[in-house]
């Protein structure tokens, strides 16, 4: 598919739409608008980055490469793992990081009605000076809600709360044709048609561009209490996680962690969050489980209640995280799990899938043992309670080339195991164009094409978003 470029006529008339100190072309263009934070996938410059702040900017913008057929690209924070944002076949990079207001709190219906560039730390903190909560809790919190949305991310609390899709109600969406549509209502059910609203969460910006949003709180719990549950190694680890589950606990995430992702963190981070040894004997995994209640006797009871299921389980204790500084430290922890691995690895590739939970342990093994023959270091952690496993391929000895043909066949085995354990390509990181083939491969031709037919719906040209998820060039 032929794109046409960026002429000196189309990027006045950019400035004319947005204002000529949003519009960045040529070397002002900052080479981190080449790529996401995963490098490997590629680095693409655009011909222009063009900065947003209304949903009329963006249709007059889409109108205007709709016309000249130039490739647009959706970019927030620029925190993705896949290549999502990655504008490969060059064109405008519109950027929705300056669309970041929350606009009005609906107490009555228990809604906040936002843009799409708002961070998930800002959101997640502004709703509980309201007395509510925003539950999704992806581990990149200046990633943007709107991006959010658009990979339908996961995060820590999705085994109590769901996923990023079970809180979005409405949303205004410019088309590839600049054609504005209101997707959705401030209601909790609908048996109103084709879900409109849930096909565009999880497309990836290439069906049309999140404007504004209007995203379900919840009532914020009254206090929360996690506890670190060390065990000799990771198969016995996840085999607690369904009796967790199963203990009528309720909790609000269940985390798990090998031994060698929490020493690089402590190193990373200066603080030993997780104890290595415990009661005399060495901790190989842990699982970090978090709840919720309304009164200190409820967490009592479900302390005692994972202590009992611990001892069954044959962990090493239940270790209480009931201080701020404490749970300050733990989290940051947890938190540096991904930078803590950036750090001190020359080069990486990751993969998300989601297993069902009983087969963890084995998909861990078997990656493991598919590295060691590929001579690869493997790094993991992950949301035990949903099955969603953050794996990362990784090597400081080899030059790239040798680093990219022994990392395709570490991957091509795993996510052909992860599909015969009944599992996904992704859980929360999305597709991009790094995880196409997977997806294709993972769902057939047939649901391959029915995709890639509804992209052709919405975008027939070809310009929202181009090479990605399903859409072949």
């Amino acid at each position: 598919m032929a794109y046409n470029k960026l002429t000196p006529e189309l990027a006045e008339e950019l400035k004319g739409i947005v204002g000529a100190d949003q519009v960045l072309l040529g070397e002002d263009i900052n080479e981190d608008y080449s790529r996401d934070e995963m490098p490997l996938y590629g680095k693409h410059m655009p011909e222009a980055v063009v900065f947003v702040q209304s949903t009329e900017e963006v249709s007059a913008i889409m109108k205007l490469a709709s016309a000249n057929k130039l490739p647009v690209t959706v970019r927030g924070s620029g925190t993705g793992l896949v290549g999502g944002c990655v504008p490969i076949h060059g064109g405008i990079i519109l950027c929705t990081s300056k669309m970041n207001k929350i606009l009005e709190y609906d107490m009555n219906n228990l809604a906040v009605h936002i843009q799409p560039g708002v961070l998930l730390q800002t959101l997640a903190a502004d709703a509980l000076t309201h007395g509510l909560m925003y539950p999704p809790d992806p581990g990149e919190k200046t990633g943007t809600v709107g991006g959010n949305v658009s990979t339908n991310a996961g995060g820590m609390r999705a085994v109590k709360y769901g996923t990023t899709r079970d809180y979005v109600l409405a949303m205004t969406v410019v088309l590839p044709s600049g054609e504005i549509v209101k997707i959705g209502r401030t209601v909790c059910k609908t048996s109103s048609g084709y879900s409109l609203l849930h096909l565009m969460i999880g497309s990836e910006g290439t069906l049309g561009i999140i404007t504004e949003l209007t995203m379900k709180l919840i009532p914020a719990p009254k206090m929360d209490m996690s506890f670190i549950v060390p065990y000799a190694d990771v198969a016995t680890a996840i085999a607690a996680v369904p009796k967790v589950k199963l203990a009528g606990l309720d909790p609000q995430s269940i985390e798990f962690m090998e031994r060698d992702i929490v020493d690089s963190s402590a190193a990373y981070t200066g603080e030993q969050a997780f104890p290595p040894v415990v009661n005399g004997m060495e901790a190989g995994a842990y699982i970090l489980v978090t709840c919720v209640g309304d009164s200190p006797e409820i967490l009592e009871q479900k302390m005692f209640g994972l202590a009992e299921v611990a001892e069954e389980t044959g962990a090493y204790d239940v270790l209480v995280v009931d201080s701020s500084t404490q749970k300050e430290k733990v989290w940051a922890a947890r938190s540096a799990f991904l930078t803590a691995i950036e750090a001190d690895t020359k080069l990486m590739d990751e993969m998300d899938v989601v297993v069902p939970v009983e087969r963890i342990a084995d998909f861990l093994n078997y990656v493991h043992e598919v590295g060691d023959e590929h001579g690869m270091r493997i790094r993991s952690f992950g949301h035990a309670g949903d099955g969603n496993l953050h794996i990362y391929v990784c090597s400081n000895e080899m030059e790239k080339d040798e680093f990219l043909e022994k990392n395709k066949l570490v991957m091509d085995k795993c996510y052909e195991k992860c599909a015969e354990f009944g599992g996904q390509v992704s859980g929360e990181h999305a597709i991009g164009h790094a995880k196409k083939e997977y997806l294709r491969e993972s769902v057939g031709e047939t649901c391959y094409g029915l995709m890639g037919a509804i992209k052709k719906v919405f975008d027939p040209d070809g310009i929202l978003n181009p090479g990605k998820v399903c859409h072949d060039i």
